[in-house]
């Protein structure tokens, strides 16, 4: 590594030794945060590529630039069982996220002050690997994509982001103008962040840069300015140079985390009415197309957060949308684990009393952009999942009988209407990832 970016890693080393981030308190838990246990959950990363679910008990997951660890609890917590190993750049940060875990009860978890060219030197090989706000604060995100992939076991998966230059361009331009006025030479402390703060506040609101994301309320944060406007290293790029970067590590993309964000004919009044020419072409455009196409017309994220792993690692699958009517007897139904709480059980419980729709999206809204409510009768069938996981045929049967005791047809149903009501219930819930099917 050339003297240049050996002096950028340890201005971003010093950052973090000086403002350690996530500034989040010690006893904050997210143990109630469904939607950040779902994300961060094996289950949901393995069942989107392979549609299988997968036992996290024994498996060893990484947390590539941990930070104070919050991040490192958030996985322990979504992975029963699962062994935590953290690292970080900052000996600081990592010092924080051993007194967390360890404030928390988590036991099975390590954590080293460590580059991550560094991680063959730990000996172990990692079924997932979490390398969150990470990779585009590295001098050659390819290493660290190939050091990341040196670790991972042939069926691991790697949840990482890159900034899109396109989402995050009100920030880069402020970032500019501060690097201009001389505050990010080195490692910026209280005195930049104070420079910042009223150099903002005394720009008029209408300026493109305040208007593009200035924040007074989170500007009296000051780890919330060092991350965005005065972040040492920080870049951002574009999805063809995502895929040039996986391509360059050999690795294979598998999906956006939070896939149906990115979906290009969302973007349109009428997806069945386009101008011929997108009609022609947008059915023949790659993944790597589509999402650049998003992201050029409609450049709503921050993140491009995403899942990688090794190539040719997929397991085939049907999808549900195209399983026979016997593939569907013979399937077996998940809730997934982070809906499967007591509170949530008594959520939907009081709506089936109260005879009002359950919201099961208000839990996990990541995979949508719309409300998902289940009417109340038909979300009653699914009770039984909260105990575990349950055959499709008990499901019907749950349904038949939840329908003749609450009067809801006046009419005998017969078992196939039934079937054919309960697989329409769990076929658009699987859609976002509330259900698991296998058969």
């Amino acid at each position: 590594m050339d003297r240049e970016n050996l002096e950028l890693i340890e201005n971003i080393r010093q950052q973090f030794d000086n403002t350690p981030f996530p500034r989040i308190p010690l006893e904050q838990s997210p143990k109630d945060n469904s939607e950040l246990l779902y994300l961060h959950n094996l289950v949901t990363a393995y069942y989107f590529r392979n549609r299988k679910v997968i036992n996290t008990s024994g498996k060893v997951i990484l947390d590539a630039g941990c930070g104070t660890g919050y991040k490192s609890l958030v996985l322990a917590l979504a992975n029963p069982g699962a062994k935590i190993v953290g690292i970080d750049l900052s000996e600081e940060s990592v010092k924080l996220a051993e007194q967390r875990l360890q404030y928390h009860g988590v036991a099975n978890a390590e954590f080293y002050a460590l580059k991550i060219e560094y991680l063959p030197t730990l000996g172990l090989k990692f079924d997932y690997i979490n390398a969150d706000e990470v990779l585009y604060l590295l001098p050659d995100a390819i290493a660290g994509l190939q050091a990341m992939k040196s670790v991972l076991k042939p069926d691991g998966i790697i949840r990482t982001n890159l900034h899109s230059a396109n989402g995050r361009a009100g920030v880069f331009r402020a970032q500019a103008a501060f690097k201009a006025m001389g505050l990010m030479d080195g490692s910026p402390g209280e005195l930049e962040i104070e420079i910042v703060r009223e150099t903002m506040e005394a720009l008029r609101d209408e300026i493109w840069i305040k208007a593009a994301g200035w924040n007074a309320d989170f500007a009296q944060d000051e780890g919330w300015i060092m991350v965005n406007y005065l972040f040492v290293g920080d870049k951002g790029c574009s999805i063809p140079e995502v895929f040039a970067m996986l391509r360059g590590a050999d690795l294979e993309f598998i999906s956006m985390v939070a896939w149906r964000r990115w979906d290009l004919m969302d973007l349109f009044k009428d997806a069945d009415d386009l101008p011929p020419f997108l009609a022609m072409s947008l059915p023949e455009a790659s993944v790597e197309e589509r999402l650049h196409l998003f992201d050029l017309l409609h450049p709503l994220h921050r993140l491009f957060d995403f899942w990688c792993g090794n190539p040719h690692q997929a397991q085939d699958f049907v999808p549900v949308a195209e399983w026979t009517e016997a593939q569907w007897r013979e399937a077996r139904v998940h809730l997934h684990p982070q809906l499967r709480t007591s509170q949530i059980r008594e959520d939907l419980t009081n709506c089936i009393e109260s005879e009002t729709a359950f919201e099961i999206s208000r839990y996990i809204i990541v995979p949508t952009l719309v409300a998902v409510a289940i009417e109340s009768t038909m979300a009653a069938c699914l009770l039984p999942l909260w105990d575990g996981p349950q055959s499709m045929v008990s499901l019907v049967e749950q349904w038949l009988q939840i329908g003749s005791q609450m009067g809801v047809n006046l009419e005998p149903v017969s078992e196939q209407t039934a079937f054919e009501e309960v697989k329409e219930l769990l076929s658009g819930l699987e859609v976002f990832l509330y259900l698991l099917l296998e058969h």
